[in-house]
């Protein structure tokens, strides 16, 4: 009998505005009921909604309005860009500040080698470290390690001990850098020891693990991001069209 992971609850519920938005249950157009009114709705906690609200709005099916409230779209015409809804982009777009989580860190660390690699700096070099713990009402959903070279940290707010406001790129553009490609790398692996305390493992569970780098049309590399995702939890899901 296969082993089937069960949907993330952010998941579901991204699937059900779904539907309600193709149905007619909201038109294009329509306001979506509040945060508050959702949890209401769906049963679910804020942070499992504002995860669902922020994926729905990355990949186009609504917008907000400041002062006013969220507003429906619709489907996205399949000219839209598909990168959207790349987790890479998500990692780099994600506003701190607003987003259900906690930063662990932000400090100089030595760099792993294959990190320094990466980054193009001699094995052993420092770097900036920012550690995010994404949450749902499940618990822990991913852990984000973010390197950047030292030569970023003047003049932005990369290190910063607080949630940053606007998302890594715009702090890196901030600072004069265009990131022009992301590339991402996924595998599956055994969790480290502290990988399975930080995202709350049970014993032998893996992760799905993405590297995320960010390049700028040059092909330096700017950031990278290491993203651990519970393999009893996470899930990875894109959709394209062909023609």
């Amino acid at each position: 009998m296969p082993y089937e992971v069960p949907q993330p609850k952010y998941v579901r519920l991204v699937q059900a505005l779904q539907a309600q938005i193709e149905d007619g249950t909201y038109p294009p157009g329509s306001m979506l009921p509040s945060e508050h009114q959702l949890v209401a709705a769906f049963s679910m906690s804020r942070p499992t909604v504002v995860r669902a609200l922020q994926i729905l709005r990355h990949d186009g099916w609504i917008e907000s309005q400041q002062g006013r409230g969220t507003f429906v779209r619709g489907r996205p015409a399949a000219t839209e860009p598909v990168a959207h809804s790349r987790r890479g982009l998500d990692v780099v777009t994600r506003a701190e500040d607003s987003s259900p989580g906690e930063l662990i860190a932000a400090t100089a660390v030595k760099l792993p080698k294959h990190i320094a690699a990466v980054l193009g700096v001699p094995s052993g070099a420092k770097a900036l470290l920012r550690r995010w713990i994404a949450r749902d009402e499940d618990g822990p959903t991913e852990l984000v390690s973010s390197y950047f070279p030292l030569e970023l940290v003047d003049r932005t707010d990369l290190a910063s001990a607080h949630p940053l406001a606007g998302g890594l790129l715009k702090h890196l553009e901030e600072r004069g850098v265009v990131i022009d490609r992301i590339t991402e790398r996924i595998c599956a692996r055994a969790a480290t020891d502290e990988e399975t305390e930080l995202l709350e493992l049970p014993a032998g569970v893996p992760v799905l693990g993405l590297v995320v780098t960010s390049s700028d049309a040059s092909g330096r590399a700017w950031h990278v991001a290491e993203v651990a995702m519970p393999g009893d939890r996470g899930e990875l899901e894109d959709s394209y069209s062909v023609r």
